[in-house]
């Protein structure tokens, strides 16, 4: 009766911490200096989510430049919401 109790509870949490972390398309995130080789983190707008078979989702996001960065999920972060278009 433990076992199952503690299952649930753990499921439970890496339920709740993909539903607080989803990344969508139009997200500002900062892309990891890892995929950029620049020393900082760097600015960018989600432009592409994919869920790869081999690599889970990955991310593609534009920086203000236009250049474009993908990989795996955990190189990016979200820093706010959706970016509003005001024309």
């Amino acid at each position: 009766m433990f076992k199952k109790n503690c299952t649930f509870v753990i499921v439970n949490i890496i339920y709740n911490d993909m539903a607080v972390k989803m990344i969508e398309t139009g997200d500002n995130v900062l892309i990891s200096p890892d995929l950029t080789g620049l020393a900082n983190w760097m600015d960018g707008i989600v432009i592409e989510v994919e869920n790869n078979t081999f690599n889970g989702i990955v991310i593609a996001a534009e920086t203000k430049d236009k250049d474009v960065f993908f990989g795996r999920k955990d190189l990016f972060k979200i820093t706010n919401n959706k970016e509003t278009c005001l024309q």
